[in-house]
């Protein structure tokens, strides 16, 4: 859907790139997650390819053609979702949804999402009294609105609590199944983990890792298995190999010990992320 060759963005009276030559490609369908540091070029690099940055240096292509040759009818194929959620505070929930309908030339039926994200109720109070969780949810539902191609979701989750956090991941991978295909950033590494096929890590403008989690995982991880143990009273932890694990010894102490756990040596995204770009999440 998208391929990007040698990207470079340098914005007004700044000497240096916020985004330095990167290379990627989103596939049709895929849930692709772009992840980074604070002031890591994720925004930037989300921007351009919504179109909201124009002069950028290298190449996207969308559908096989140069971006920035497509005009307005690239934004009936797009959802966005920004981290900041947009509404106008004035307007209810649903006056909000009516007039961005009025912009695309097909729209949904949005009582079933209004439902299924818990605001139908909350349908005709002002956008303005809604708390940071539900003005996320009706953003989400905006960028639903006109049945995108498409959907850019920048930290989707974030200020919602687990039961709709878990719808909008139920939503997010039924519009997959569907055949969307989702651009994502997020630091809730769990998410990232859960939803994507693929992921990209950003620092200091270019891009250090772009594979599945899975391989990442096995890249950056520890090929071994982490016993714990009771014997006299004591807890007691040993760490095998994956080659040791196939001898005598390892099926003796898993016959004759009393086992609590069995851990593999297997990595976490959020280890990945600290290591890839040299920094620490933060809440």
């Amino acid at each position: 859907m998208f391929k990007v060759r040698n990207l470079k963005f340098k914005y007004p009276n700044s000497k240096d790139y916020t985004i330095d030559g990167i290379d990627f490609e989103i596939q049709d369908g895929e849930i692709f997650g772009f992840l980074g540091p604070s002031a890591a070029g994720k925004s930037t690099t989300q921007k351009i390819l919504i179109k909201l940055l124009k002069d950028f240096e290298g190449e996207i292509e969308y559908y096989g053609k140069p971006l920035l040759s497509y005009r307005d009818e690239f934004y009936q194929d797009i959802g966005v979702s920004f981290e900041m959620p947009i509404s106008f505070s004035k307007l209810t929930a649903m006056e909000n949804l009516e007039f961005f309908k009025k912009l695309y030339k097909q729209t949904v039926d949005v009582e079933p999402l209004l439902k299924r994200m818990g605001l139908w109720d909350d349908r005709d109070k002002k956008a303005g009294e809604f708390s940071k969780g539900m003005k996320i949810r009706l953003n989400f539902i905006r960028a639903m609105l006109n049945k995108p191609k498409m959907l850019f979701l920048d930290e989707p989750t974030n200020g919602l609590d687990p039961g709709n956090a878990r719808i909008m991941k139920d939503m997010i991978l039924e519009f997959k199944k569907q055949g969307g295909t989702v651009f994502i950033t997020s630091h809730i590494m769990s998410d990232i983990d859960e939803l994507c096929d693929r992921v990209a890590f950003i620092a200091d403008g270019k891009l250090r890792e772009v594979d599945t989690p899975r391989n990442l995982k096995i890249k950056y991880g520890k090929r071994t298995v982490k016993v714990e143990y009771k014997e006299e009273g004591n807890l007691i932890v040993r760490e095998f190999s994956m080659d040791e694990i196939k001898t005598p010894a390892f099926f003796e102490l898993l016959r004759d010990k009393d086992i609590e756990t069995l851990h593999s040596g297997e990595t976490t995204l959020e280890e990945i992320f600290i290591k890839v770009t040299g920094v620490t999440l933060r809440g």
